[in-house]
């Protein structure tokens, strides 16, 4: 059984009620997209992973649990075991190795699209089309900005995606860029410049 968009959707908002945090999927799944119509691959299937890789997160906020705890719902569910692999592989803490362009990939976004909205948000025009490397390199200088978010996970994802860390933020914020409504990142009507 093929798992589609419909199915995360559904998944997602049966157990996130947040809508940050369905904002934060919906990025992930934005820039999974974005990458894998760059690499090739299936923009469904990584989309998939990016929608879903947080969804038990509000049921299971701690590391002791965060995401390995959801997993056997996923397999209840009927998710494939290269995506439930590839969830498992965002969590630095369960060691499991990234071993596929997909794993890298999901690890190398989940940081990122949560601290270029951070960055967003902060700007006067709140649009995430003004986030530029520049902006996020000065951010990420700030310990208190932005907090919760792992640098050495930002930083680590582009290395193992293999792309320059400039590049790969440019990237990640034009694919935000072009579902900035959906991700409530389009700006304040005139403040975007």
């Amino acid at each position: 059984m093929t798992k589609t968009r419909e199915d995360g959707w559904q998944l997602l908002t049966e157990f996130v009620q947040s809508d940050s945090l369905r904002r934060h999927c919906l990025a992930v799944e934005t820039a999974m997209r974005a990458y894998a119509r760059h690499f090739g691959e299936s923009e469904e299937e990584w989309g998939l992973v990016g929608l879903i890789h947080d969804y038990d997160y509000e049921i299971h906020p701690t590391l002791d649990q965060h995401p390995q705890a959801g997993i056997p719902l996923l397999r209840e569910r009927g998710y494939p075991e290269w995506a439930i692999r590839a969830i498992e592989s965002h969590a630095d803490h369960l060691d499991v190795p990234r071993e596929t362009r997909l794993e890298q990939t999901l690890y190398a976004v989940d940081e990122l699209t949560g601290f270029i909205a951070a960055v967003a948000l902060v700007r006067p025009s709140r649009a995430v089309a003004e986030v530029t490397p520049q902006a996020v390199r000065k951010k990420m200088k700030d310990k208190a900005f932005a907090r919760a978010v792992d640098r050495v996970a930002m930083t680590a994802g582009s290395e193992e995606l293999g792309v320059a860390f400039d590049d790969h933020v440019a990237f990640v914020a034009a694919a935000m860029t072009a579902n900035a409504a959906a991700l409530g990142l389009e700006g304040t009507p005139g403040n975007v410049g």
